[in-house]
């Protein structure tokens, strides 16, 4: 996968780029037109306060006179109220902006989640998709509301502090505005090697940040294979590296803060020698002096401000980007228009409309490649599968035994040919038609934060308490959870975590019972269980298959003797099918992998002994 950050900072702000956001900000535009009005109002005080101090200078000041000197204090008074409420307000509508613009993306990025394909889960990290959901849409969210509100405070201020400064003295307006070129030349010349430096900070802060995860997670391997040194050594690389840019940066900044002041000061300086000679010798008025020193020191924050609001515009637009890109993706299997009319989809299902499942499956001169891969894995396959056949799939790690179970699901669809589903194909239904009678227990279980009873309950999410513990007590995840404190409700933690491998197995097998699916789907589902429990699990795996089109991806073969048809696997093809007693017989593939399974089995029993 290409590097989410590689991004070109040189470029000019987009309006392509951000009207890809626009369904996001649209709604908050009121809020940002308040926004904008309530920086109309705090720019024209901050404006208006310097030439009230010139007022009370020329009217109260200089000629010692208190007439109308409570009026004066009433103006600065309510400025400051006012101020204070557009301060008030402007606080609560932005937060209220950035919060609805980021709830909106993440809401619509999640979503599309949901639609995607399982290959671009498999292709993509998961690092780099919460990233997405939850980085990149604040730092849009909050520079929109807040861009919005620094840039109209400064544009608006700027603009109001030129009309006034000419309306004033436009001498000396002239000297103010001459140091704007320098300064924005200065702003735009170490902005755009800071951003530069910055970014590079960005990715060695990932990469700590991951290297920093690896070294957490994997500490007890690190400790394992005697790795600390050369663990110490990698992460110690990158944090000189980033020490590195960082002293870059803090040289950068360390030029570019004086000169701003520099600048700022010399405006200031000019402003008070030419002032000062005009009152001095041409008996110029004071306040004068006083309205533009006030100017000239705060002139310059804004327009500083408004290039960093630019620049962090180009910046944002990586995220903007990255966002648009994730939101762009197209989901590899995606049902047809006339199916969704008739079906639904999964947010809008149209059940009045689902026919029944049987469970017949039917593979049909079916050839497949992976998206990404270079050649078939499957090639003119045929088989037919009566509803209530059990059909067991063997094979060695990586053989391609989870390929079949896949498009059976539908998580990826044939190539070429057809799969049929109660004598049609199945892309003539709705993938959630499927899916609702699927039930599928995986190698690796995983929960979801909750209790035992919420996890289980996903399985059927109306079923009752009743319901719950009879899927329970059917593959005897009762006694286990009986020995819980909580019982049922026991929190199993992130993913399970709180739990081991055999009970969130347990529970996960449980789930799919309690869905009652006309298909089953067993991913060496026992595995990881003991040999007792797996003796349990047996007899009631047996029980539940009655009935139920059922594949089961075999760990111990000494499992599947039983099956109706047992697939075996090699090189992602069916090599040998056939009943167990026909492929003993066959001494083949089959053979060779149950002896061997057996002698071993055989060896770990005496060495228990």
């Amino acid at each position: 996968m290409a590097d989410y950050e590689d991004f070109d900072y040189r470029k000019p702000v987009s309006a392509a780029v951000w009207k890809k956001m626009a369904p996001f900000i649209g709604p908050q535009k009121r809020n940002l037109i308040r926004c904008a009005i309530l920086m109309l109002s705090a720019a024209a005080i901050d404006v208006a306060l310097p030439l009230l101090l010139g007022y009370a200078i020329r009217h109260n000041i200089e000629p010692r006179s208190s007439e109308g000197m409570w009026k004066l204090l009433a103006a600065a008074l309510s400025l400051v109220l006012i101020q204070g409420i557009n301060v008030r307000f402007f606080v609560a509508f932005g937060i209220r902006t950035e919060v609805g613009i980021v709830r909106a993306i993440r809401n619509a990025v999640f979503f599309h989640l949901q639609k995607l394909s399982l290959d671009y889960y498999n292709k993509t990290p998961v690092g780099y998709m919460m990233a997405r959901t939850n980085s990149d849409t604040g730092r849009i969210g909050e520079l929109v509301a807040w861009g919005v509100i620094d840039f109209s405070w400064s544009a608006f201020y700027c603009v109001g502090v030129i009309i006034s400064m000419f309306m004033v003295h436009w001498r000396l307006a002239l000297i103010v505005c001459a140091t704007i070129p320098p300064l924005a030349l200065a702003t735009w010349f170490f902005q755009k090697r800071i951003l530069g430096v910055n970014r590079i900070l960005r990715r060695l802060n990932s990469k700590m940040t991951g290297a920093m995860n690896e070294g957490i997670t994997g500490a007890r391997t690190v400790k394992v294979l005697v790795a600390e040194e050369q663990s110490l050594g990698e992460y110690s690389t990158i944090t000189g590296e980033y020490r590195r840019y960082a002293n870059i940066m803090a040289r950068l900044r360390s030029i570019f803060i004086p000169l701003v002041l520099f600048i700022g000061s010399l405006a200031s300086a000019a402003v008070l020698g030419y002032g000062g000679y005009e009152i001095v010798f041409l008996g110029a008025d004071l306040s004068v002096l006083a309205i533009f020193l006030q100017y000239a020191g705060g002139f310059f924050d804004p327009i500083q401000n408004i290039a960093n609001i630019l620049t962090d515009f180009v910046s944002t637009q990586a995220n903007v980007e990255r966002v648009s890109g994730l939101l762009e993706q197209v989901p590899g299997i995606v049902d047809r228009n006339a199916v969704t009319e008739k079906y639904g989809d999964a947010f809008n299902p149209k059940r009045e409309n689902w026919e029944p499942i049987r469970g017949d499956v039917e593979f049909r001169d079916v050839s497949f490649r992976y998206p990404d891969g270079g050649e078939n894995v499957l090639e003119h396959f045929n088989l037919q599968v009566p509803a209530g056949t059990y059909v067991a799939i063997v094979g060695e790690t990586g053989a391609g035994k989870s390929t079949l179970v896949n498009l059976v699901c539908r998580f990826f669809e044939p190539s070429s040919g057809q799969l049929l589903i109660d004598g049609r194909d199945y892309r003539e239904r709705s993938q959630l038609w499927l899916h609702s009678a699927l039930g599928y227990v995986l190698q690796s279980p995983h929960l979801f934060t909750g209790t035992i009873r919420e996890n289980i309950r996903y399985g059927r999410l109306e079923a009752s308490d009743e319901e719950v513990d009879a899927a329970a007590r059917i593959v005897h995840a009762d006694a286990v959870i009986a020995k819980l404190e909580k019982g049922y409700d026991t929190e199993v933690g992130e993913g399970g975590d709180r739990l081991s491998t055999g009970e969130k197995q347990l529970i996960s097998f449980a789930r799919a019972v309690l869905a009652d699916p006309r298909i089953f789907i067993l991913d060496e589902a026992t595995s990881s269980v003991d040999t007792e429990m797996e003796m349990l699990l047996q007899h009631a795996i047996s029980r539940l298959l009655e009935g139920r089109t059922s594949f089961v991806i075999a760990h111990r073969l000494s499992t599947i003797r039983g099956a109706d048809t047992i697939l075996v696997v090699h090189d992602g093809r069916i090599i040998e099918r056939g009943l167990h007693s026909e492929l003993m017989q066959a001494r083949g593939r089959y053979y060779d992998l149950y002896t061997r399974q057996f002698e071993e089995e055989a060896e770990e029993q005496v060495l228990q002994r």
